[in-house]
Order: structure tokens, then C-alpha cells, then sequence
């Protein structure tokens, strides 16, 4: 055999050999995988044999404590989506319009309890109310009607818009009258205006109380005597807004001296705020003494407040002012689109003295009501819980039960006259506003809190009579503060919202000495018509910072229109005085800002 042959056959026998241990190391490499996988799957068996076993029984632990805590646990919170208001919030765009933003997408932090919480105070009373009481008892040196009134000096009044504004002009004329040294003929009440209610003094008041309880002060008679057989007929005038003392007597003395009776329009704020205390004291008197409601308006309204105190301890009393005429007003926007602005803007024109309205700046500046909503919000930061009575005072409101629907379910112990009263109950009210209006005086001034929604007529007389008779809690939203406050919400947590509600809120929860004396409206903040048990005592507990005593800066956001001014400030104007312009003011100046119509907005 050749060499090369036989290195062929040689080549041939290693193949064979490296295949054959090819074959021997692959099967050992098969054979070492199936025996670890038998030791794994023997592992696994057992592993399961004592593992599962412990799972399952700590699962059934775990669904029996889930099962128990789902029983305990307190009522879920309420997930608040929006609601008309509730639907829509408002943001600015870089055009300058207003764009309506659907927030149902976003991520849900603002959470609305079904519970008040904690508020760390008192709901239904005020701090240091005990110390302090109304007094408007006459000094003793207060003349009498008797030793003062001149036989031949009449004073009439012709009041004018709502009830409440009304019953400003009737308080104040009584001191007017006492100023005059005149006999006060009976008011007689506005019949023409907005309301257009034909009621006369003696169908809201009672008369013969209101003139025996005052004939020390003041002389009353129910009409103008006759002279030589026929009624005296009266010279009509008017006065200006916040008329003071030597005001009236420069302005009627001479045409009383003259005429004998005269007769003052449209007398609403003619009385100035800054009186002497003897003359604040008789205001107090005619204001919480002698003006009474009749015995038919009287009993429907004790009806009313017993008929909610049967359903609760304490209930809150909300004058809600959220009618289409008081939106229109405002100036506002509510995120009703196109429709709304139609609608409002419609009812704006009525008014043909406002100019165009900015939504946006009228907002920042608190001068608009707050939504039905988020007077429940407020309310429920402030530790009101949902279980609470609700009694709402108010006229058709705009967007009907789905402009009230967030506030009911907030709050679904919800009332007014027409579910607590049947129809045949109210017959004798349903057509005449004022006594509508009447009823729902009683009942909040009944209530153990009142919350108002706007600065008009009827919370500033009833802050003030609250005041005076105990301070009783007045909640006024400090709308300023809150508005930016509930476009934000979503925004933050319900704990961070309702904090800063409670501290925006200082100051206008209706507590002693929240508004300093001789700031605001007296017949908001009668200070001269009330008393401390403890001078030094009350002085201590309301300069410390904790008293909510409002800041100038809390006072200042009241509202503050023409009619505030005093009538040394109208008279700068209105006496020949060179007015900014450079134009000398004429008579006609003086009566320019009266505005018909205007004042009207605020009645009630």
C-alpha cells in the first residue's frame, strides 16, 4: 500500500473517531439536561405541596379584613363633576375671550366630603357673643315728642324699591321727623317700581304699633289733617343721599315754615350714616322695636321657622339672590356660552345707565354672586356636612333645577316656603312680592346661621338686626378672595380648598366687632345701638389677631357705590363748587346720580 494511501485511510479513522465522540459528548450533554429537569420538576412538586397551600390561606385572610373594613368604613366621598357651573369653568385665553373648559378628562384631586370635618369652632355661634347686647333705650336728656313737635310741621315719605330698601326710608324717616321737629305722616310704601306690589304700610307693618311704640320720640299720625275742609296738599321735594342733621335742617326748616307739608320722593339712604348716638339710638328703636309685621304675616312666619326646627336642631336660612335680573346687573359670567350672554345682556339693557360690562375685572373685584355651587362648597369647607337643613330664600332662580341641582346634592335637606307651606297656606302671600318677602325675613332672622350671597338690602338689614340681637353667625362670602379661589380648585386638594376658605372667611362670619365702628351701612353695623357686659374685657378678646376683627382691607371690599357717600361729599358737589372737569355743578348735579331704576337692584 502506498504512503499516500495510507494517509487517506489514517484521515478517515480520526473522522470517525471525532464523530463517535461527538455523538458520546452530545449525549451526555441530553442526558445531564434530563436529569436536571427531574430534579427541578421534584423541586416544584414540593414547593407547591407546601407553598400553595400558605398562599391560599393568606389570601383568605386578606379578603376576609377587606370584607370587615368594607363594613366599618365611613360613607365614601362624593366624586364632584360639574354641573351647569359644576360642567364649566371659565379660563382666559391670550385673545382676551373666554373659553369654556370641560375638566370630566382631567385627573380627579378635589374631593368633596359628605361630612363638615372639624372646623375647630362653634357653627352655630359666635365668639364672644354673651358679652355683648343691643341697647337703644332714649337718654335722659333725649327730648320728647311732646316737649318738641311743632303743631304745623308735616313730613311725608314716599319709599321706593323692595321691601328692605323700604324699610330703610321708614326707619329713617322717624329720625328725620325727630330732627324736623315735624309730625310723621304713615310712609307710604313704594307701589310702582320693579316689584309693582299694591300693599299699603298696614297690610305688611302693624301701624298702631308702630305708632304707640314711638309717640315718646316721635309723633305719628295715619293722614295729613284737613285744612279749612279740604286735605292739605304737601310740597314735594327731595334731599340728597346721606343727608345729615344740619342738612335737613337747612334744606326743609324754610319750606316747612312755608308750606307746612312736604312731602320727600323716593327716600331710600337720604339719612347719612353719621349721626349723633342719641339720634343712632332712635333709628335702632324704630328699626328692631316698632317696625312689626302684621299678625297674618307674623304667624306664617313663626309657621315657617317651626316647621324647620321640627326637622332639625339648627338649620341655616341662604338668600340665594341669584335671579336673572340680579345676574344681568352683575355684569357676570357663569360659562353659559352664548345663550347666557344673550339672555343676561337682554334683561342689562333695562338699566340704561350701566356701561358694557368686563366679566373677567368684575369677578376679581368680589362683584359677583357666588353659583348656587359654590355657595355649597363654601359652605361645606366651613364644616357644614350634608345632613344639615337647608332653608333657601329666594325668587326664580336663573338655570331653574339645574342651576340648584349641585347645591342639592350637597346639601339635600333642601327647603322654601313653597315645600314647607301648602298651596292654600301661601294664597294669601303668592301675589304680593313683599310679603313673599316678608315670610323669608322671618325665617332667617329665626335661623341659627344666615348666609347672604350678595351686600343688598335685605342682608344688610338683617346682618344688622342679627347683630343686635345676639350676633347671631351671618356668613357673607368674601367673594374677592373666594372667585380666583373656586376657578382654581380642581387644581388642589378638597384639605388645601377648604383651609384657605376658612382663612379668606375671617371676618365675615357675622362675629362682634368684625366691622369697625361707623364703617359700612348703619343699619349693617348699628355699633351705637350695641353693648359690652365688660368694656375692658371686650377690648382684650378683639385686638388680638385671632378675633377675626376685619382688616381695613377685609372692610374696604364691601360694596362701595355713589350711594355710600356722605352728604358732605355730595354737597362739595352740588353748591355752586368747581368740579373736576372745571364746570361749576348746578342743581341739576345733585339729584344726577339718583339713576331710576338703579338702586332698585339691591332691594332684596
Amino acid at each position: 500500500m502506498s504512503p499516500a494511501m495510507k494517509k487517506k485511510k489514517r484521515d478517515a479513522n480520526n473522522g470517525h473517531r471525532c464523530i463517535y465522540i461527538n455523538d458520546v459528548i452530545t449525549a451526555a450533554a441530553i442526558g445531564g439536561v434530563i436529569f436536571r429537569t427531574s430534579i427541578i420538576r421534584r423541586h416544584l412538586r414540593r414547593f407547591r405541596h407546601h407553598v400553595f397551600p400558605l398562599i391560599c390561606a393568606v389570601s383568605g385572610c386578606l379578603l376576609i379584613f377587606l370584607a370587615a373594613f368594607s363594613l366599618l368604613a365611613p360613607s365614601p366621598v362624593l366624586h364632584f363633576h360639574n354641573h351647569l357651573s359644576l360642567l364649566r369653568h371659565l379660563s382666559s385665553v391670550d385673545n382676551g375671550g373666554d373659553e369654556v373648559r370641560d375638566n370630566s378628562d382631567e385627573t380627579t384631586t378635589f374631593r368633596v366630603p359628605e361630612s363638615g370635618g372639624s372646623s375647630g369652632r362653634d357653627l352655630w355661634s359666635t365668639r364672644n357673643s354673651e358679652l355683648f347686647f343691643g341697647c337703644s333705650n332714649a337718654a335722659d336728656n333725649f327730648a320728647t315728642a311732646d316737649a318738641k313737635t311743632h303743631s304745623n310741621r308735616y313730613l311725608l315719605i314716599a319709599t321706593s324699591g323692595g321691601l328692605n330698601q323700604q324699610r330703610t326710608g321708614i326707619t329713617d324717616a322717624v329720625v328725620a321727623a325727630y330732627i324736623l321737629n315735624a309730625t310723621l305722616v304713615v310712609p307710604k310704601l313704594d307701589q310702582k317700581s320693579y316689584w309693582k306690589d299694591s300693599s299699603n304700610f298696614d297690610e305688611i307693618f302693624d301701624v298702631d304699633w308702630f305708632i304707640s311704640s314711638l309717640s315718646k320720640d316721635v309723633k305719628i299720625i295715619k293722614q295729613l289733617p284737613t285744612k279749612g275742609g279740604k286735605p292739605m296738599s304737601p310740597y314735594t321735594m327731595r334731599v340728597p343721599r346721606k343727608c345729615n342733621a344740619k342738612c335737613y335742617q337747612n334744606r326743609l326748616v324754610p319750606v316747612l315754615n312755608k308750606k307746612h307739608a312736604v312731602q320727600l320722593t323716593k327716600f331710600d339712604y337720604r339719612l347719612s350714616n353719621k349721626l349723633d348716638s342719641n339720634l343712632q339710638k332712635l333709628r335702632c328703636r324704630a328699626n328692631y322695636q316698632a317696625l312689626k309685621f302684621t299678625d297674618t304675616i307674623s304667624k306664617m312666619g313663626k309657621k315657617l321657622v317651626e316647621r324647620m326646627s321640627m326637622k332639625s336642631k339648627h338649620f341655616i336660612t341662604l338668600h340665594l339672590r341669584f335671579e336673572p335680573d340680579m345676574l344681568a346687573f352683575s355684569g357676570c359670567d357663569y360659562g353659559g356660552g352664548e345663550k347666557e350672554r344673550k339672555e343676561l345682556g337682554k334683561l342689562r339693557k333695562r338699566w340704561k345707565t350701566l356701561h358694557a360690562s368686563n366679566p373677567d375685572k368684575v369677578r376679581r373685584h368680589g362683584r359677583c354672586p357666588l353659583t348656587p355651587e359654590e355657595v355649597g362648597l363654601m359652605l361645606r369647607a366651613l364644616g357644614f356636612g350634608s345632613d344639615v337643613h337647608l332653608y333657601v330664600a329666594s325668587g326664580e332662580v336663573y338655570g331653574s333645577e339645574e342651576t340648584l341641582a349641585p347645591l342639592k346634592t350637597l346639601f339635600p335637606n333642601f327647603h322654601t316656603k313653597e315645600t314647607l307651606l301648602s298651596k292654600e297656606e301661601l294664597a294669601p302671600f303668592s301675589s304680593f312680592s313683599s310679603r313673599m318677602a316678608a315670610l323669608d325675613f322671618i325665617v332667617c332672622d329665626e335661623s341659627d346661621v344666615f348666609v347672604t350671597n350678595n351686600n343688598g338690602n335685605m342682608a344688610k338689614m338683617l346682618a344688622g338686626r342679627r347683630r343686635y340681637f345676639g350676633h347671631k353667625p351671618t356668613i357673607r362670602p368674601n367673594a374677592k378672595k373666594l372667585s380666583q379661589l373656586f376657578i382654581n380648585r380642581n387644581n388642589m386638594t378638597w384639605e388645601e380648598f377648604a383651609s384657605r376658605i376658612r382663612t379668606n372667611q375671617i371676618g365675615f362670619l357675622g362675629e362682634p366687632n368684625e366691622v369697625k365702628p361707623g364703617r359700612g351701612v348703619f343699619h349693617e353695623n348699628p355699633a351705637a345701638c350695641i353693648c359690652s357686659t365688660s368694656d375692658t374685657k371686650a377690648k382684650e378678646d378683639y385686638t388680638n389677631k385671632d378675633s377675626g376683627y376685619a382688616t381695613d382691607e377685609q372692610v374696604t371690599e364691601d360694596e362701595q357705590d355713589w350711594s355710600e357717600l356722605d352728604y358732605a361729599e355730595i354737597t362739595n358737589q352740588s353748591l355752586g363748587k368747581v368740579l373736576p372737569s372745571g364746570r361749576v355743578s348746578g342743581p341739576s348735579d345733585l339729584l344726577k346720580s339718583d339713576q331710576p331704576e338703579l338702586e332698585e337692584f339691591f332691594s332684596d
